[in-house]
């Protein structure tokens, strides 16, 4: 399983470049644009050929959902701690029927504590970051935990083997280097 994540700033034929990658066959594209309102969200959705939507996971608006045929949403690390100690009252009015949902993670154990069940789980960073400074690798095994955990942090071709050891069911890469990655 391969995670596509937006680049937080746009990149040159973003759009043309991820349709080609949706016709490649890339199956999860997550949407995360933390500078764009909800009207620069509702834009980029309508550029994707909405045969295309339900393969896009949203980070931010998760409201979306109820718009377009979308895969799911995405709990970043803050609104996850913020919002899935009731989880019943924050998806009242979203329409999630046969949607994901997904969260990151940044800490094993709280990985492995929780109790809400995800569809997959983002946890980071694995090795260090080619894309963010100062963002060592800290070689998570999650051999032991019986969920579905996508490694990021450090993804190379060269070491995809690597992340199947520690017990990954994918891996997940972010923006431009992402792009140029899938595109290889």
């Amino acid at each position: 399983m391969i995670v596509l994540i937006a680049p937080e700033q746009d990149v040159k034929d973003e759009i043309l470049i991820l349709n080609q990658l949706f016709e490649a066959g890339l199956e999860y594209y997550h949407l995360r644009k933390p500078e764009n309102n909800y009207p620069e969200h509702c834009v980029y959705l309508n550029q994707v050929d909405s045969k295309y939507h339900n393969r896009i996971v949203v980070h931010y608006f998760h409201e979306l959902i109820n718009e377009f045929n979308l895969k799911g949403i995405h709990f970043q690390e803050q609104k996850r701690r913020d919002n899935i100690d009731n989880p019943g009252q924050y998806f009242k009015g979203l329409n999630m029927f046969g949607k994901t949902i997904s969260s990151s993670f940044h800490e094993l154990e709280e990985l492995a504590t929780c109790e809400f069940e995800f569809d997959y789980h983002l946890l980071s960073p694995i090795f260090s970051s080619i894309s963010k400074n100062g963002y060592e690798g800290r070689g998570f095994d999650v051999n032991h935990i019986d969920k579905r955990i996508i490694g990021m942090g450090g993804v190379t071709t060269s070491n995809l083997a690597e992340f199947i050891k520690l017990g990954y069911k994918g891996v997940g890469v972010l923006g431009g280097y992402g792009i140029a990655l899938l595109q290889y």
